[in-house]
């Protein structure tokens, strides 16, 4: 039987795994970019912050996934619930990209054009709705790019602790040593990787020509 075979027979619980996966990617994501755009907001306007924080968000990065989820299996609350456990860990991969391309974005804005604005007028407020970052908005994408495609391989790792997703049958076809099983979920996968790449790939672009 083939690994197409395969899939299309078991089609339903792809599919269920598939949206697994893309619920762990999604909520990642907005959570990364809920603390993530605005850090690197912060650090862009205050420098003396800038150190700590890329530092505290490179550490994490160079923690092993695997590593990751066993030091957070103690935590109360996230140990109790192995999809919550997944997500924050997700989220904390997430932040470096985001964070280090929104500080890129907003310290890459022309400051002729932040003078001018301050020159109408504007608050800070107004500076930073209204100017900054419309201006960095497809670098900021760049970030949230790569942090999804980052999100959308690690989660496959997220099976390992039962948080559900494609790394079910990744596990599950090592386990049983069959790669019909193994590439039901790898496939799935990179073809969700290579979606996100070019949807959000596409829209940066958009941006950066407007």
């Amino acid at each position: 039987m083939s690994v197409l075979q395969f899939i299309l027979q078991n089609r339903s619980q792809v599919l269920e795994l598939t949206l697994e996966h893309l619920w762990l990617v999604g909520c990642s994501t907005f959570l990364a970019m809920l603390v993530g755009i605005p850090l690197g907001i912060v650090i862009a306007h205050r420098p003396r912050l800038n150190p700590p924080v890329l530092t505290s968000a490179n550490i994490i990065q160079t923690i092993p996934s695997l590593a990751l989820f066993g030091f957070l299996l103690p935590v109360p609350w996230l140990g109790d619930r192995a999809d919550r456990l997944a997500i924050l860990a997700l989220t904390l991969y997430a932040l470096l990209p985001m964070i280090r391309n929104t500080y890129a974005g907003i310290r890459g804005v022309d400051s002729a054009v932040v003078e001018a604005g301050r020159g109408m007028g504007l608050t800070d407020r107004q500076l930073l709705f209204q100017v900054e970052l419309p201006l960095a908005l497809s670098v900021i994408l760049s970030g949230v790019r790569v942090a999804v495609v980052i999100s959308v391989g690690l989660a496959t790792i997220a099976a390992a602790i039962g948080a559900g997703g494609l790394g079910e049958f990744i596990f599950r076809g090592l386990a049983m040593v069959d790669n019909r099983v193994i590439l039901a979920g790898a496939i799935p996968a990179a073809v969700l990787a290579l979606l996100a790449d070019l949807s959000v790939g596409w829209l940066e672009r958009r941006l950066r020509r407007q």
